[in-house]
């Protein structure tokens, strides 16, 4: 005998397809919407439905938007010879939360991975050689992981040879840590970017 009806084994299927979502997690939350109200319950649909007809990649720098350009792009107040390179749109938020950045992005849609089977290809490098000028910085804001690493490698020759400035994000202790729990890796990093104060 089953546990639970077929629509609730359906959306707890659907939920724990999320990334970080186990089974019981999704259960939970299939539970949540079985007590809640229809209207509450209808408006989560219409809001992954919105999602999913609304939201399209920016032309310009393969972010998400409603509109084409998205409304960084689009901002005339932006310095368009300032490049930083993310791995995927949710990147992009990162950085707008800080208010530090008044640059714009470019979105690779992943980094080189040939153990997935991932090449240059599969990501959006074409678009940003195009993209780039003679006199544009390229920050190259990508995870620090062997993939990340090695994708950044691999973009700052290709535009070497155009003369273009790339630089990688600095690297080394977060603010607030303790330097007896920082990983080896960390900590080595972290000294040799040493600056002068």
């Amino acid at each position: 005998m089953k546990s639970f009806p077929d629509s609730i084994i359906r959306l707890i299927d659907r939920f724990s397809r999320f990334p970080g979502i186990g089974k019981k997690t999704a259960q939970r939350m299939a539970f949540h919407i079985l007590k809640d109200s229809k209207e509450n319950a209808q408006s989560l649909a219409d809001a992954v439905q919105d999602v999913k007809s609304n939201i399209s990649t920016c032309s310009i720098c393969g972010g998400i938007t409603e509109d084409d350009p998205c409304i960084i792009c689009g901002d005339p107040k932006r310095n368009n010879s300032l490049i930083c390179v993310v791995e995927v749109p949710s990147d992009i938020y990162a950085f707008e939360r800080t208010s530090g950045f008044n640059g714009v992005y470019h979105v690779l849609s992943g980094v080189l991975s040939p153990l997935d089977g991932i090449g240059p290809d599969d990501l959006n490098i074409d678009s940003l050689v195009a993209r780039v000028k003679s006199d544009d910085e390229i920050v190259l804001a990508l995870n620090p992981s062997i993939e990340g690493d090695t994708t950044c490698l691999y973009i700052s020759k290709l535009l070497s040879e155009k003369n273009i400035k790339v630089s990688r994000l600095a690297r080394g202790l977060p603010v607030g840590s303790e330097l007896e729990y920082t990983d080896d890796a960390t900590l080595m990093r972290a000294m040799e970017g040493r600056t002068i104060i």
